[in-house]
């Protein structure tokens, strides 16, 4: 089998709008050989795997960037476990569910999490690399012989296990013409300790094309949850979630491996990967072409070695860097706080809610984080600082220039990413300094010549992250940039972020609910409380440690670093560690 993989993206590739430059510059093509096809018929070009030499020349020739070839890591080429066509994404390895405990993905996207889960839920069958004449059940199970995969795989196939999967794009519920108009309690079959469990009994009434994001996340997990089933897959379950709503979820999760079952959660918030899992595998590999998964590993292991991008047990490094943490800077610099604002104490009604905020301070070159639970009003606060809301008793905010990137992103554009950039933020787009600082880090060109409509969440994400950045303000406004971002993605964002508003000397305030990215970030916290939906209140801006002592100690969970890499990690609830932190208050270490 080849060490190398061709991959030809069926996209991008137009083999009747170019010169067909990959088949004509092929230095095996010139020596009689075919090693690129690209027949009259052909929609792509098909390149054999075989006879490439991995010159590379028609990667550097291709006029619409669709082909990639790439050396696979030693080993790991007998270990096919599905392709779905040549030239397209290949599967090595499958990750090993065991019964009754928590078995944790973690990997970037497009590097085949949700193709394992398709295998192990049994939408897809393991071809192992065979796609025109794929194998048998039998020949499957044989191939597993010896491992846990082999009496799991028996079982699948002999129906004597059955599988859920809770989607990663919950919104799409709400899309279902058949439920859409229905209310929840006639829509969703879902139990009575589960609408207790994850605060859904008042929605009950409510039409599903009436919820929001987090309340529609819940009720997945409710109707997953409440099914009688032997696999229970969680693809993403903490997003639009708060904190305290994670938590929840959490619980209800682990109960279903405490009853045997098997459980399998992907999840890009560490935190809560790190709280939820019994053992990791990692996902490592090249976007849209390739995917290998680890053997498993205990959580803090799992997590740390996909961190630092090194697998010891393999001697393989899959990253050039590590990611790591360091705590923010809380002490005086003369030299970075050059420009010191103030607001006033503010209050804003509306039909059943209110809240207050009160007076506060901000510097720049320093990021103020809002943490809260939701429905407490922080997105109401953005919006009355960058002008959208006026406040009730009429207090003037500053007269600043506001940047704001809003918690929901609709593509109403109509062109390409550079069409957008050079009509946004021409000035800059064309800037060398934030080509290097913004552009580049958040892997920008690969998606300039796309069209806006054509993003996905994690792209448009991005996209909508430069270009607030891109506008000139005095204040930068984020309502939860990590929203469809995956775990490498939150972390790089997170330091684009930091390293623009430190040197550029601006100020930015951001919501967000992912842990890592929060204390990464904070230079000081507002904390908001009081009765989501109803009435809150948000404290004045208070040092990290003051703000998430109090946030967590509302929330009663307590966290510690990480001996090696620094990131904030959740303590098992009444460990020794949690029961310790508690009795001296020091809820965040």
């Amino acid at each position: 089998m080849s060490h190398r993989i061709a991959i030809v993206n069926p996209k991008k590739c137009k083999p009747k709008k170019c010169n067909q430059e990959c088949k004509n510059f092929c230095p095996v093509i010139r020596i009689g050989k075919l090693c690129i096809d690209v027949s009259p018929t052909s929609k792509i070009a098909n390149i054999s795997e075989e006879l490439c030499i991995g010159c590379g020349i028609c990667v550097q020739k291709c006029p619409f960037d669709a082909i990639k070839i790439i050396n696979l890591p030693k080993g790991i080429q007998e270990e096919v476990i599905y392709r779905y066509g040549a030239n397209s994404f290949v599967l090595h390895r499958l990750p090993m569910p065991k019964q009754g405990k928590i078995l944790g993905l973690v990997g970037i996207n497009g590097i085949g999490k949700s193709t394992c889960l398709k295998i192990l839920t049994g939408t897809l069958l393991p071809n192992f690399g065979n796609f025109s004449n794929p194998p048998s059940h039998e020949e499957i199970i044989h191939h597993f012989r010896g491992s846990e995969l082999q009496n799991y795989f028996t079982k699948l196939f002999q129906d004597d296990i059955t599988t859920i999967i809770k989607p990663q794009y919950v919104d799409h519920i709400s899309r279902i013409k058949s439920i859409s108009t229905k209310k929840v309690k006639d829509a969703f079959d879902i139990k009575p300790e589960f609408l207790i469990q994850l605060d859904l009994e008042h929605l009950l009434d409510r039409r599903v094309d009436a919820l929001s994001g987090g309340e529609l996340q819940r009720c997945a997990i409710a109707i997953t949850c409440s099914k009688d089933k032997d696999v229970y897959i969680f693809d993403e379950p903490s997003s639009y979630l708060d904190v305290h709503q994670r938590l929840q979820i959490s619980k209800v999760i682990r109960k279903l491996a405490q009853q045997d079952k098997y459980v399998i959660v992907v999840e890009h918030d560490l935190s809560v990967l790190d709280y939820l899992s019994d053992y990791i595998s990692v996902l490592y590999g090249e976007p849209g072409a390739y995917g290998v998964v680890t053997q498993s590993f205990g959580v803090g292991d799992g997590i740390n070695i996909f961190l630092d991008g090194f697998i010891p047990t393999e001697n393989m490094r899959f990253r050039d860097y590590p990611l790591d943490f360091h705590l923010s800077i809380e002490e005086e610099d003369e030299e970075k706080n050059i420009y010191h604002f103030n607001y006033p104490l503010l209050n804003k009604s509306f039909k059943d809610f209110s809240l207050q905020v009160n007076h506060g301070s901000f510097e720049s070159s320093q990021i103020t984080v809002l943490v809260g639970q939701n429905g407490t009003g922080k997105t109401t606060l953005v919006k009355l600082l960058a002008g959208l809301l006026k406040s009730d008793n009429n207090v003037e905010i500053p007269s600043l220039g506001i940047s704001y990137k809003p918690q929901k992103i609709a593509p109403r554009f109509k062109g390409t990413v550079r069409m957008l950039f050079f009509d946004k933020i021409r000035t800059m787009f064309v800037n060398p300094q934030f080509d290097s600082e913004v552009l580049k880090p958040m892997r920008i060109e690969p998606l300039l010549n796309r069209m806006v409509n054509t993003l996905s969440g994690g792209e448009l994400q991005r996209v909508a992250i430069v270009l607030a950045l891109g506008k000139p303000a005095d204040i930068y406004l984020f309502d939860e940039p990590s929203a469809y971002l995956d775990a490498e993605e939150r972390i790089n964002t997170s330091k684009v972020i930091k390293r623009f508003i430190l040197n550029s000397k601006k100020s930015a305030f951001i919501v967000e609910h992912d842990f890592i990215m929060t204390t990464y970030l904070a230079d000081q916290i507002v904390v908001f409380s009081g009765i989501p939906g109803k009435k809150c209140i948000a404290t004045s801006p208070q040092t990290m440690t003051i703000g998430m002592n109090q946030f967590l100690k509302d929330i009663e969970i307590t966290f510690r670093r990480d001996k090696d890499n620094y990131r904030p990690r959740i303590n098992k609830l009444d460990s020794l560690k949690d029961q310790e932190q508690k009795k001296s208050g020091n809820y965040f270490m």
